[in-house]
């Protein structure tokens, strides 16, 4: 059989193999499983980077740190990066396809966000194309990136952003990359002008730092304090932060389960129901809503001090899981349960503490959850209003004459605070708030009380928020 006549090559550049960037391609892996799976990707992308390290010895710090910066870069940023795109693009975003809009906008975040050169950005998120996408929608890629890489960030803003004059919700929401809903609600809890929002966002867009707890009776902060790029808290006595570069796994005492990983504002939430006055005896405590478990664990080891009995409670077995492992080797009587705080298991009136930190839409935490931002709608305050005022209304029956209920949540969103507590207390006329203020001593702008609500912008933590509840009669 003769062989087929070779066709002619089509005159121009010889056919390129796509280099493979295992940084871009965990990012965009990872970006892909936020999308696709609905995923976190503090809980995606460690392992994607214990498994790039796995397969090759050269994928070093460096690498792990712009991945990092690469995923939650363009998470933080992804409402000002489509407002970017869409300019540049001649379709609406929602005909873009997904994985196409994940490679522009790890490309955009290189362009706007970090330092690194125009060229260089553009050429690497093409290069990333070529591998996950193929070479027709690499030169999509290409030509959109070109037209980005014409201004930078704040030539952009001013180009797709409305005056503030104009509309200053959907200002803010573009600037710093905040969907408008979330912007109106945090503006209407923070009060004051513009100069307070605008700080506030900007915070929801900065790296927090890593904040260990050391948990009384197990670990000193001097223990963790002796770690490289360990620094005092600035509230809680027992808080120690990480600077950048600092590894909570390496840290022996959080290895042991002696210390762990918590913001300073849930360390502080747990410290102020500890030290909240009672009337009466001071035995037994409760975590009605316990996992994953870090606040539990605090507090095993306070109640522990005073020979006080803990009972944590999760509805979910396997978050009760997370919370028998975080109180694995605390020093005094506990147990732990798989149980519904609305419909509990307890006598009522049996417990001198108790602490609900509630379901709720995560708003005090989108610096470390930067994706909630984007799932959140309105209407999932109205999923979570029955659940948290049922878990504060069983809190309340569960409390002893003269006990004290703390009534937390990570969310600012006066409909899962204030509106919560208020609402509550008109059906427990036996209960009054406590001022929460002075039992977080130290801390500045804690506001009009008796409630307290921290903010990133102003104490570093994240946005919690806590009212103490004493039970009368």
């Amino acid at each position: 059989m003769s062989e087929q006549p070779r066709r002619p090559r089509k005159p121009g550049k010889p056919y390129r193999r796509p280099q493979k960037d295992p940084v871009r391609i965990l990012a965009f892996e990872a970006l892909r499983a936020v999308d696709e799976r609905d995923a976190y990707a503090n809980l995606v992308l460690p392992p994607l980077l214990r498994k790039a390290r796995e397969k090759d010895e050269k994928f070093d710090a460096r690498d792990a740190a712009l991945a990092t910066e690469l995923v939650y870069g363009t998470l933080r940023r992804q409402g000002t990066y489509d407002a970017v795109i869409a300019a540049c693009v001649d379709r609406p975003l929602r005909e873009v396809d997904p994985p196409v809009l994940d490679v522009l906008s790890l490309g955009v975040h290189q362009l706007l966000g970090t330092r690194i050169p125009s060229h260089a950005a553009v050429s690497a998120s093409v290069e990333l194309a070529r591998v996950v996408l193929g070479d027709g929608r690499a030169k999509f890629v290409n030509a959109v990136l070109r037209k980005v890489a014409q201004d930078d960030l704040d030539g952009w803003l001013e180009r797709v952003a409305p005056p503030y004059d104009e509309d200053p919700e959907d200002h803010l929401a573009v600037v710093h990359s905040h969907p408008r809903w979330v912007v109106s609600a945090l503006w209407d809890s923070l009060g004051g002008g513009r100069a307070g929002i605008e700080a506030l966002l900007a915070a929801d867009n900065e790296r927090p730092e890593v904040t260990l707890v050391a948990r009384p009776g197990r670990a000193t902060t001097g223990e963790l304090l002796a770690e490289d790029a360990a620094v005092a808290g600035r509230w809680s006595p027992y808080a120690v932060r990480l600077s950048e570069g600092g590894e909570p796994g390496a840290v022996q005492a959080v290895r042991e389960g002696r210390a762990g990983v918590q913001d300073e504002g849930s360390q502080l939430v747990a410290l102020a129901l500890a030290n909240a006055p009672l009337d009466g005896p001071d035995r037994r405590w409760l975590d009605g809503c316990a996992g994953p478990g870090g606040k539990a664990a605090l507090l095993g080891a306070l109640a522990a001090e005073r020979g006080a009995f803990l009972l944590a409670s999760e509805k979910q077995p396997h978050r009760a899981g997370l919370v028998a492992k975080a109180l694995d080797g605390n020093p005094g009587p506990h147990q732990v349960i798989a149980a519904d705080g609305t419909r509990p298991p307890w006598r009522p009136g049996c417990f001198d503490r108790v602490l609900v930190d509630v379901p709720c839409t995560g708003l005090g935490a989108l610096r470390r959850r930067p994706e909630a931002r984007w799932r959140r709608r309105p209407e999932d305050l109205d999923g979570f209003a029955p659940l948290q005022r049922g878990l504060l209304d069983s809190a309340l029956r569960a409390v002893r004459v003269g006990g004290v209920v703390g009534y937390a949540t990570c969310s600012p969103h006066l409909a899962e605070t204030r509106a919560v507590v208020a609402d509550v207390l008109k059906q427990h006329p036996e209960a009054e708030l406590l001022d929460a203020r002075p039992l977080l001593p130290g801390v500045p702008d804690l506001g009009d009380g008796p409630d307290v609500q921290l903010w990133p912008h102003l104490h570093g933590t994240d946005a919690m928020y806590l009212a103490l509840i004493r039970r009368t009669a």
